[in-house]
């Protein structure tokens, strides 16, 4: 059994494979280091909140295989659940609390807590950074009072809050190394090396390139979780994957004027923007094709966390604004204007960030990775066509959260196993459902 891809998918693949099924023959193939690539740049957030249930349905999954690690483990994974909290300005939701109630699967809003006043007895801040004691759910503040008091640092414009309760973030790191070494206890092996071809005729034969020359290996079958190079692998066997690559960007650095309060939650500004540089700042991006669009109006879902517990002083910023395809490299190329443009946008729901404007700490790490995705935007995750050729891949700006559940998945195709409900809908089975693909390009539209 040879999977392809070292990162956090292709490592809860074969965790599963060997723990969950017991096929502990299995190889784990990368390039470089396990979760030195795409994995190292993962937000390391976590959340239940999907615009189909199929999707909330299957990082539930997830989450409760990661809570399962970590009460094995002591919570090496050190996993929180302060939730997600989306803000906007506006205050007609209904279409939000329609997409809610959809992608919960929860059409009477059962689920929805609603608070109006400036006191909300019912509503627990999230105060805690501990996953046993928080809510399930989701928490609407519409009051600005209570806004203001729970979350102190936010834009005094936001007018509603969406607290989605199941959400937080992990080390993702420790989860893929605890995997790592169960597979290794199990008797698994990793080879380091470049694959460059596959002989899919009978058992699969993968010519792997490492430093001692060329490794022949021989498997009955195969797993491509080969991330922004799944489309290279599946090439080898004849398939072409309905993926494109792009490149996102974040930003961490030392928040040393503690503007950001260290109990937020990962935190989203729904509301599109315009940066609000100076005219003669404005002007000179448009007069440059490739900033004119910093100039104009920008997406939002901009996005701000502490990170490092609640001690620490480093926060996160990122954006995913980007939509150009481009090829994956091993070395991506930052832009490097990046870290200013995340910045200001961030300031519009944080205006407390202002204070780094021109003078942010040069103890920062601006860092990106590759957003490996469908049209769609859903994993692919099963049969990728030849016999005994699978895979796990197209997890864009998912995988951290996803991997346990994606793994789980995955390992069941291989082994024969019994499927979960969602199965046939992140396999390529769903481009033969017409409605199924209707109602997702609605959804990507936003206009369900």
């Amino acid at each position: 059994m040879a999977v392809v891809g070292a990162g956090i998918s292709g490592i809860s693949t074969a965790y599963s494979l060997a723990i969950d099924h017991g096929i502990t023959e299995v190889v784990l193939i990368d390039a470089g280091q396990p979760m030195a690539f795409t994995s190292a740049q993962s937000g390391e957030n976590y959340r239940n909140w999907w615009p189909h249930p199929a999707m909330a349905t299957f990082t539930n999954r997830s989450i409760d295989l990661m809570e399962r690690i970590a009460r094995r483990t002591g919570n090496r994974i050190a996993m929180t659940r302060r939730g997600y909290a989306a803000a906007t300005r506006e205050t007609d939701i209904d279409d939000l609390i329609d997409q809610l109630q959809f992608g919960f699967a929860d059409p009477g809003g059962r689920s929805l807590r609603v608070h109006s006043g400036a006191k909300a007895p019912a509503y627990l801040p999230p105060r805690s950074r501990d996953w046993n004691d928080a809510p399930e759910g989701v928490d609407i503040l519409r009051n600005e009072h209570l806004i203001r008091e729970v979350f102190p640092s936010f834009d005094p414009a936001v007018r509603t809050v969406i607290h989605i309760r199941r959400a937080g973030d992990i080390d993702g790191h420790q989860l893929g190394s605890y995997m790592l070494e169960e597979v290794r206890n199990a008797g698994g092996q990793r080879v380091t090396g470049l694959v460059e071809a596959i002989d899919g005729r009978n058992r699969h034969v993968l010519d792997v390139r490492t430093d001692d020359g060329t490794a022949r290996i021989e498997a009955e079958k195969i797993v491509n979780a080969a991330g922004p190079f799944a489309p290279r692998i599946a090439g080898m066997l004849g398939v072409n994957l309905p993926v494109r690559n792009t490149l996102q960007q974040k930003i961490a650095f030392e928040d040393s004027a503690r503007a950001i309060p260290r109990d937020m939650p990962f935190s989203i500004d729904l509301d599109r923007q315009t940066i609000g540089w100076t005219d003669e700042e404005r002007e000179m991006l448009r007069e440059d094709p490739q900033l004119r669009r910093f100039a104009e109006e920008m997406p939002g879902a901009i996005h701000c966390r502490p990170d490092g517990g609640d001690h620490a002083t480093r926060v996160k910023l990122g954006w995913a604004f980007n939509e150009r395809t481009s090829a994956p490299e091993w070395n991506p190329r930052l832009d490097a204007h990046f870290p200013e443009i995340v910045l200001r946008g961030a300031s519009r729901l944080n205006p407390s960030l202002e204070r780094y404007l021109g003078n942010m700490s040069n103890r920062r790490h601006h860092y990106g990775g590759w957003y490996t995705m469908t049209a769609e935007n859903w994993p692919l995750i099963g049969p990728m066509g030849p016999e005994g050729a699978f895979m796990n891949c197209a997890h864009s700006g998912f995988g951290t959260m996803a991997a346990c559940a994606g793994g789980e998945l995955c390992a069941a195709w291989v082994a024969d196993a019994p499927l979960p409900a969602y199965a046939r809908e992140f396999s390529l089975q769903r481009y033969r459902d017409a409605n199924l693909m209707s109602l997702l390009a609605k959804l990507n539209r936003g206009v369900l």
